[in-house]
C-alpha cells in the first residue's frame, strides 16, 4: 500500500509538470513538460559522456563514503572508549561539526583544482561527522555491567570491542552510514556543480550555461534516481546486518 501511494504521488507530479507549461502559468523555457524532459533523458542515456559522468560521480561518492565510514568508526570507538579522550575532544568536535562543507570549497580548489580530490575532500568531511557522532552514541550506550563482566572474564580490548561494544554500536553505525551515504551524494554533486569536478554536477552546469534546459532537468532527475537507489541499498544492507535486532524484527513484523 505505501508503495502504491508513493507511485501515485510520483505520477501526480509528472502529470503536473506536463500540464503546467501548457497552461501558461509557467514558461516552458524554464520548466519543460515531462515529455520533453523524458526525451532529453533518453538522449542522455545514449550518450557515452553521460555514463562517464555518472561513473565519475559514483566513484567520488563511493571512495569518499568508504574513507569517511572507516575513519568515523575507528575514531568513534577510540574516542568513545576513553572517557578522558572524549571529554578532551568534545568541544573540538562540536566546533568542527557544524562547519558547512561548502565553506571548504575555496580550500579544495586551492589544493586540488577541479580534480576528483576536491570532491573527495568535501564528501569525506561532511560524511565523517555523520558516522562519528552515531558511533559515539553507540559506544556510550554499551551496558557498563556487560563491559565489566567481560573484563572480569579476562577479555582483552579487542575481544571487548568485538563481543560487547560492536553489537551494541552496530545499529548506530548503520544509521550513521545511511545518513552519510545521502550526504556524500549531495556533496559529490555540489562539488561537481560548483567546482567543476568531473561528474553529473559538472554536466548539469554545462547544460544550464548552454541553455539546454530539458537536458538539465533530465540530469537532475538522474541525480534524484541515484539518491533513491542509494537509500534503498543502504536500507537493504541495514536490514540484512541487523536482522537480529529488535528494530528490524519489529519492522518486518509490521
Amino acid at each position: 500500500m505505501p508503495v502504491m501511494l508513493g507511485l501515485s504521488g510520483l505520477t501526480g507530479l509528472l502529470v503536473l509538470v506536463e500540464v503546467l507549461p501548457h497552461t501558461g502559468l509557467v514558461s516552458a523555457d524554464f520548466l519543460p513538460p515531462t515529455s520533453r524532459i523524458a526525451t532529453a533523458l533518453a538522449d542522455e542515456v545514449t550518450d557515452g559522456a553521460f555514463w562517464a559522468a555518472l561513473w565519475d560521480t559514483f566513484v567520488a561518492w563511493a571512495i569518499g563514503l568508504a574513507i569517511a565510514v572507516a575513519a568515523g568508526i575507528v575514531a568513534g570507538f577510540v574516542i568513545g572508549s576513553v572517557p578522558a579522550l572524549r571529554a578532551l575532544t568534545a568541544s573540538t568536535i562540536e566546533f568542527l561539526r557544524p562547519i558547512p562543507s561548502v565553506a571548504l570549497i575555496p580550500l579544495a580548489v586551492l589544493l586540488y583544482g577541479t580534480e576528483i580530490q576536491s570532491s573527495l575532500l568535501l564528501v569525506v568531511y561532511a560524511s565523517f561527522w555523520q558516522v562519528l557522532i552515531q558511533v559515539l552514541y553507540g559506544v556510550q550506550d554499551v551496558d557498563p555491567v556487560a563491559d565489566e563482566t567481560a573484563r572480569s572474564y579476562g577479555l582483552g580490548v579487542w575481544a571487548r570491542v568485538r563481543y560487547v561494544m560492536w553489537p551494541t554500536a552496530l545499529p548506530y553505525v548503520m544509521t550513521g552510514v545511511r545518513l552519510a551515504a545521502a550526504v556524500a551524494l549531495v556533496l559529490a554533486i555540489t562539488a561537481e556543480l560548483v567546482i567543476g569536478a568531473p561528474g553529473l554536477g559538472n554536466r548539469i552546469a554545462v547544460a544550464q550555461t548552454s541553455n539546454a534546459v530539458p537536458s538539465m532537468y533530465a540530469l537532475i532527475v538522474v541525480t534524484g534516481l541515484l539518491g533513491v537507489t542509494i537509500n534503498f541499498a543502504a536500507r537493504a544492507v541495514e536490514r540484512s546486518l541487523l536482522s537480529w535486532h529488535q528494530s528490524v524484527r519489529g519492522e518486518v513484523i509490521v
